[in-house]
């Protein structure tokens, strides 16, 4: 597995903007995935959970929404 988290995303999504934002303000490296521009990204996402953002982070643990908002 990577060692940065895997973010699974929409192109707009309130939400998603501010995971981006803020992770962006504090130096956060992520690997972004859009659910909303790949079948195999959207199929990969669902296996975590039916709303985004998603993170996945390196040691496996996952969540779902960004500081109480959900997409």
């Amino acid at each position: 597995m990577a060692d940065i988290p895997v973010v699974y995303t929409l192109t707009i999504c309130p939400a998603c903007d501010h995971l981006r934002d803020t992770w962006a303000k504090q130096g956060i490296q992520y690997d972004e995935r859009r659910v909303d521009q790949s079948q195999d990204t959207l199929d990969e996402a669902l296996l975590y959970g039916d709303n985004v953002p998603i993170i996945v982070y390196p040691d496996g643990k996952v969540e779902v929404g960004f500081e109480g908002h959900k997409g």
